[in-house]
């Protein structure tokens, strides 16, 4: 497990599919705002490729985020877009209704910022997201993360065209927390 000050990343168990699927994705508007397609409903059961891992796509990483004190699952997160030729890889992550608001975030995007460049040697991590997502603005960049561009009405959410911000980090800039 990857630790950080208040979480651990750990790999996705069948246990978390559930609530997972229940807090973030059969939310209409949080899977809306989260996802870059049309929400659709998932029969239980059904093998998600956002919440069942595929241990043979290299490309993305998927983790599942805990207390570190209890271990209680407050969420998902991911690195992907995984490209080894220029090492670069796109961060992301999901926080359960009852775990946001607690800091839990920043600590997230350290922990993968860790796993990105020190366990993985990429050179440079990327950020998307809405431009109205203060929480994900604030925790990329208290971890060091620069924004690099909006692109306007880039995003089709709930109908409308929303903006998007772009934010990136390069392991040099990265400020490496203990």
């Amino acid at each position: 497990m990857l630790t950080g000050t208040k979480v651990g990343l750990r790999a996705r168990h069948e246990d978390d599919i559930p609530v997972l699927r229940t807090e973030l994705y059969d939310d209409v508007v949080n899977g809306s705002r989260a996802e870059g397609a049309p929400w659709r409903p998932v029969r239980p059961g059904a093998k998600d490729p956002r919440l069942v891992v595929d241990d043979t796509n290299h490309s993305v990483v998927a983790f599942s985020v805990v207390e570190l004190e209890g271990g209680t699952l407050v969420g998902t997160a991911t690195l992907w877009g995984i490209d080894n030729h220029n090492r670069s890889a796109h961060i992301g992550l999901g926080l359960r209704p009852s775990s946001r608001g607690k800091g839990y975030g920043t600590d997230v995007v350290a922990v993968l910022c860790h796993y990105g460049f020190v366990v993985r040697g990429l050179q440079r991590l990327q950020v998307e997201t809405l431009a109205d997502n203060t929480a994900m603005l604030r925790s990329a960049e208290q971890n060091g993360f620069v924004r690099e561009g909006v692109l306007r009405s880039s995003a089709w959410v709930l109908g409308e065209f929303v903006d998007e911000v772009l934010l990136g980090l390069l392991a040099r800039d990265w400020k490496h927390r203990p």
